[in-house]
């Protein structure tokens, strides 16, 4: 039986992102689940997804070749959620800075992404996170859940302020891998994640159930 009732969410399909695994995750936390490029379709949809695998200069590249910066803006003009996953979280920064090379990013937050400061890079497994006691993101998963990461680049300073105080500050989770870093953001109709909850079994599955069910 078909549910009418679900939510549109469109993973962003601009050559960079595990789109068919993200799909899967998205439809079994109960989304209604497309994969696309199409302008009026990414621009319609109760959520917009933007995945992101690689380097930081290419998939800028990618996004801005499929009117992908603009879909973006224009979504959180009008409030529409829309969600990064891994480096489709990083190009939401202002800039992203890979073997000396600085390459303009989304703009959405300032800071800058770099190089991750440990010993072993790249981090790949699986890693706890640190959310805020407010977060819905996180809502009803233990501090102790585990999320999969693979990258060598974060954000290790978040540099934002809420100057209006009518306005809610962002809420910021934190992880570590040598330093601490920017795991994920909530930032009214943006939210972000440099794991891969689509990866991130039964954890990244009541995540994903927890961004759809604001949508």
């Amino acid at each position: 039986m078909e549910l009418t009732d679900a939510k549109k969410v469109v993973v962003f399909d601009y050559g960079f992102g595990n789109v068919r695994s993200a799909e899967r995750a998205l439809a079994r936390a109960g989304a209604d689940v497309e994969i696309t490029r199409d302008f009026d379709r990414a621009m319609n949809a109760d959520g917009l997804l933007v995945p992101g695998v690689g380097a930081f200069a290419a998939c800028m590249q990618g996004l801005k070749e499929a009117r992908g910066d603009w879909i973006v803006e224009r979504r959180l003009a009008g409030g529409r959620p829309v969600m990064g996953i891994c480096v489709g979280m990083q190009i939401l920064f202002a800039r992203g800075i890979e073997h000396g090379v600085e390459t303009e990013g989304l703009g959405e937050w300032p800071g800058s992404v770099e190089p991750l400061q440990a010993d072993i890079v790249p981090h790949m497994g699986w890693n706890t996170v640190d959310a805020p006691p407010a977060s819905e993101l996180f809502a009803g998963l233990d501090a102790d859940a585990r999320f999969y990461f693979v990258h060598s680049y974060a954000v290790h300073d978040w540099t934002l302020e809420t100057e209006n105080p009518l306005m809610t500050a962002p809420l910021v989770t934190w992880s570590t891998h040598g330093k601490p870093f920017v795991a994920a953001v909530e930032n009214g109709a943006l939210w972000a994640t440099q794991f891969h909850p689509e990866k991130s079994g039964d954890a990244g599955a009541q995540l994903l159930t927890n961004w759809i069910g604001t949508l």
